[in-house]
């Protein structure tokens, strides 16, 4: 036998910028992004529910791209699409995408700018990925959750075969944009989600950033702006530098600490047809995987008690029925979200637990009685 073997070596800039206002015709953020030795053409989509929330925001994108048009030809008016978790259920808004990227010549020195929310950045992320094997990919991301955590990631999805993120790829955006102005018309259901994240990363990796949640969070709720602007920026932060610096950008091994709380989480988004949003079910998850920390005896009582106050001070419930589901053979359903969890990565199950605030643990086993007691204390908890 004989082979030939060689050490590829990538390397991908991953750029997050903050500013307010990205579309005004004189904040140079998005064209410094973009521009470079000569024109290129960029296809923008937009958030459907956005554009209506914003009815003026479609002709301030395409005033932006006539002030820059010697270096950006904007292809056509920016393409409204559907966003939401039900966005990424659908297979044929991506050959929508797909179909929009041939259309308009699309290629690789070219760019798809994407204006939406978390799922929406997924879908059309991993469109980009599949077009000419990588299209530029610029995310401007719309709500707390994807300006403070899944936007400033490396991965896009859809989901398939009843399971979350089953189809996808990594593929680093071109850059991102936080705009802070283009929260101001979320729900505060919607406005509060990205808080979870926050509270998660500190959990995991940085206890002074938990202290400081806890320290702002009577601002937090009101949504004081300045408060928001430093929760998202450091919950972005945080998540860039793991992605960076944890030596396993792209998850080819078992592990993946920032989705501490989420192997529950996903399973429960499904069990509750979505109506549960992907940031209240990471709240529940982490709420579930802390108390089991306590049970396990991992983390101490003050840590254990912290969090679950600090998760219900931001506005978090952390029980919900779906957790006693069942499935026909009378097993609780949410066990096999372990499995999924497991087998999305492959190799051996990997869990992020706590062993105290800002110090997260890998475990192999988790034991589905103590799960079950874990789940029973939650919902004594919300009685």
């Amino acid at each position: 036998m004989s082979v030939i073997q060689r050490q590829i070596q990538v390397g991908w800039p991953l750029r997050v910028f903050f500013t307010e206002d990205v579309f005004a015709p004189d904040n140079l953020t998005l064209r410094d992004a973009l521009v470079d030795a000569e024109p290129r053409k960029v296809l923008v989509i937009i958030e459907d529910s956005l554009g209506q929330a914003r009815p003026a925001l479609e002709k301030q994108i395409e005033r932006y791209f006539s002030t820059y048009a010697k270096e950006l030809q904007l292809v056509r008016t920016p393409l409204p699409v559907v966003g939401g978790e039900q966005s990424k259920n659908s297979i044929p808004l991506v050959t929508e995408i797909l179909s929009h990227i041939d259309r308009h010549h699309i290629d690789r020195h070219s760019y798809l700018i994407v204006v939406g929310g978390g799922a929406l950045l997924d879908v059309a992320g991993f469109a980009a990925a599949i077009a000419h094997r990588g299209v530029r990919h610029v995310r401007i991301p719309t709500t707390t959750l994807a300006q403070a955590d899944s936007g400033v990631g490396v991965k896009n999805a859809i989901n398939a075969f009843g399971k979350k993120n089953f189809i996808g790829t990594f593929a680093p955006p071109h850059a991102v944009i936080n705009d802070f102005n283009l929260l101001a018309t979320l729900t505060p259901r919607d406005m509060r989600a990205g808080y979870v994240e926050a509270v998660k990363v500190a959990c995991i990796r940085d206890k002074d950033f938990f202290d400081e949640i806890e320290q702002s969070a009577d601002k937090l709720i009101e949504f004081e702006p300045d408060a928001m602007k430093r929760l998202i920026r450091r919950c972005a932060e945080l998540h860039v530098n793991h992605i960076a610096s944890a030596g396993d950008p792209f998850e080819t091994g078992s592990a993946r600490p920032l989705d501490f709380g989420h192997w529950a989480a996903h399973k429960l988004e499904r069990l509750s047809r979505f109506t549960i949003s992907h940031g209240e079910a990471v709240a529940i998850g982490i709420a579930l995987d802390v108390v089991y920390s306590r049970l396990a005896e991992l983390l101490d009582k003050k840590s254990c008690d912290r969090i679950l106050d600090l998760l219900e001070w931001l506005g978090f419930k952390l029980y919900t029925d779906e957790l006693l589901d069942k499935d026909r053979d009378g097993e609780l359903q949410i066990l096999s979200g372990l499995e999924e969890f497991r087998e999305h990565l492959g190799g051996k199950l990997t869990i992020t637990l706590l062993k105290g605030i800002g110090e997260g643990v890998e475990v192999h086993k988790m034991d589905s009685k103590k799960i079950v007691t874990a789940i029973q204390k939650l919902r004594q908890r919300q009685k």
